[in-house]
């Protein structure tokens, strides 16, 4: 069976060395700040956040292209001809890239794709699983990867803390926005992923630290939690003290594999500099 290589946009927030070590294709999403546009990971978060602050600016983005899906598909298609493409994208509510994709794919039937419906480590929780899975079944085709990305995309549960509201409000991707304005008095929304939507949904009180063990019980405890893995994911800025607490309770719940990862320039643009997200399954 021809091999199948795996894309999807940066925002999934997987590290480049990452990518390229399991052969994930990230095609970039786009950061303007000011009169100059960059591609996603062409700057630390951390430099861009200090260009932005420099320039007195809030950084606003953009998925990708069809362009950017074009120059990636024919690179997979000149380099294997025999190889299927699956994009497994970042949720096509939030962003205009899943449609990119699929324009970019008229003409090229060896691409399938998926809206996951997550963004940043629930896209990338999916990502992660289902090349993994594919490693577990060589002859498995992109049909049946995608038939399992899209069972798993279900069962992923994902929310985050953003670390500054004014740089959630400025990228308009909240939806129920008004419910934003009560964090006036220092009340910490949780964002959810629900129906591909970025919804606050819960209100949390107290330090960054309890809020953010708030955040995974108010996640983990509601279902029934798949142990095996819990990810994170971290703005700059955010103080190691609170890493360990959101950490070392996770594990208390029963987590056994706990991964931290870093806000790409994309999601560092929408939840501001302090912020922490996670993500992890359902059982079935």
């Amino acid at each position: 069976m021809p091999r199948v290589v795996i894309t999807a946009e940066t925002g999934c927030d997987i590290p480049a060395a990452e990518a390229a070590e399991r052969g994930i294709v990230l095609v970039p999403m786009h950061v303007t700040m000011g009169d100059a546009t960059i591609d996603d990971g062409e700057l630390s978060s951390a430099e861009m956040l200090e260009r932005c602050r420099q320039l007195g600016v809030l950084p606003k983005t953009s998925g990708c292209t069809p362009h950017d899906f074009q120059l990636a598909f024919d690179r997979i298609h000149e380099e294997d001809p025999q190889a299927q493409i699956l994009h497994i994208a970042y949720s096509a509510v939030t962003t205009c890239s899943l449609e990119s994709a699929v324009a970019a794919a008229q003409g090229r039937d060896y691409v399938t794709t998926l809206d996951t419906g997550h963004v940043t480590i629930g896209q990338g929780l999916v990502v992660r699983e289902t090349r993994r899975w594919l490693d577990e079944h060589p002859d498995a085709d992109a049909r049946a990867a995608r038939d399992f990305a899209q069972r798993l995309s279900a069962r992923v549960r994902m929310a985050f803390l953003p670390g500054d509201l004014g740089y959630l409000r400025a990228g308009g991707r909240l939806s129920n926005a008004a419910f934003v304005g009560a964090t006036l008095l220092k009340i910490k929304p949780v964002v959810e992923l629900l129906d591909g939507k970025l919804v606050a949904t819960k209100k949390l009180r107290g330090s960054m630290g309890s809020a953010a063990v708030a955040l995974v019980d108010y996640l983990a405890l509601r279902e029934d939690f798949d142990p095996a893995r819990i990810v994170f994911v971290k703005s700059p800025g955010l103080p190691e003290q609170v890493r360990k607490l959101a950490e070392d309770h996770a594990r208390d719940l029963g987590f056994r594999e706990v991964e931290w990862y870093d806000t790409g320039n994309v999601i560092t643009s929408h939840c501001g500099p302090g912020a922490i997200g996670v993500a992890f399954a359902v059982r079935s």
